[in-house]
């Protein structure tokens, strides 16, 4: 991501994209077909903008634990149709990517919008649909400047910072203490898909309220005071987890999940206005850098629930 980042604008955003979907279809196909799960985190994570596979994920969990709950080998078996339909689904999302988004007539405004104000990586998005841009028909195009990388981290270092905090929280949390760290309830064996469900559900949900514009946060102080205060849930997990029962986890989870939705929405769509098409790519890929690093973070982090735990290593 680091390298994509600092070479976005020479590098093909439709190829890039493309060769992204299908190296993500072909690792779930092999995850299917040899049964191993090296190949979980295959390294693409792919147009994030254009991809939200969270709901479908755990939908597709909940249908398949029911269906093989109870059958012979039923995890493997519920496993690989969640692969199935996984894989299924990714490569519908390639057919889409290359043969209908670029006909589109909004995608076709934005990507000509964004290479009149001196684009180059949608060239070949605006040729698959049919657009040819002023310098391929021989005109002379005037070179436009543009803020480089380390100029736009430095006016958006909070933004970078905010969606790091964001998501080292959130990935320190879920899933792994999640599904390690809540003891026994009522829901038995269904208690961890149902937490996950109700995370990603309520996730889904903070992302459509910014479309209540007097309830979007736009402000970029108390969008950092908001997301520093999220840190509050680590006690709130950790008491909830040792004292509280399972209607308590549901509700701390919800909330875990809700915040996460709405604070990336605020921070992502309102970054990148006030700069021309190409500054807007670059900033994009600056801050989904930022996420995945919180992200990687957070993941890194997840063992010091462990610690003072008995049998914990």
């Amino acid at each position: 991501m680091s390298i994509l980042a600092y070479n976005e604008s020479r590098i093909n955003t439709r190829t890039r994209n493309i060769a992204g979907y299908l190296l993500f279809f072909a690792g779930t196909l092999m995850l299917l077909v040899v049964s191993a799960p090296s190949l979980s985190f295959g390294g693409m994570v792919g147009d994030l903008s254009f991809m939200c596979p969270e709901f479908m994920q755990v939908t597709l969990r909940l249908i398949t634990k029911a269906a093989f709950e109870n059958a012979n080998n039923g995890l493997r078996k519920g496993a690989q149709l969640f692969l199935a339909i996984a894989t299924f689904a990714e490569f519908l999302c390639f057919l889409l990517y290359a043969f209908y988004v670029p006909k589109l007539p909004i995608v076709k405004y934005y990507r000509a919008k964004a290479a009149k104000e001196g684009s180059k990586t949608v060239s070949a998005d605006l040729k698959a649909a049919g657009i040819h841009t002023h310098s391929e028909q021989g005109e002379d195009t005037k070179l436009i400047e543009r803020l480089n990388n380390k100029q736009l981290i430095a006016q958006n270092i909070d933004y970078a910072m905010d969606l790091f905090f964001i998501y080292v929280l959130t990935a320190s949390i879920f899933p792994g203490f999640l599904s390690e760290d809540t003891g026994t309830h009522r829901l038995g064996s269904w208690y961890i898909p149902v937490l996950i469900a109700v995370y990603n559900t309520w996730d889904l949900v903070g992302r459509y309220v910014p479309l209540i514009e007097c309830i979007k946060l736009t402000s970029r102080k108390w969008v950092m005071i908001a997301i520093l205060s999220r840190f509050l849930l680590i006690p709130a997990f950790y008491f909830t987890a040792k004292y509280g029962g399972q209607g308590w986890m549901l509700f701390v989870t919800s909330f875990l999940g809700l915040t996460n939705g709405y604070l990336t929405v605020c921070v992502m769509t309102v970054a990148p206005k006030g700069y021309k098409g190409p500054e807007q790519n670059a900033l994009g890929n600056l801050l989904v850098l930022f996420l995945m690093t919180g992200i990687f973070a957070g993941v890194t982090l997840d063992w010091l629930w462990l610690i003072g735990k008995k049998n914990a290593f």
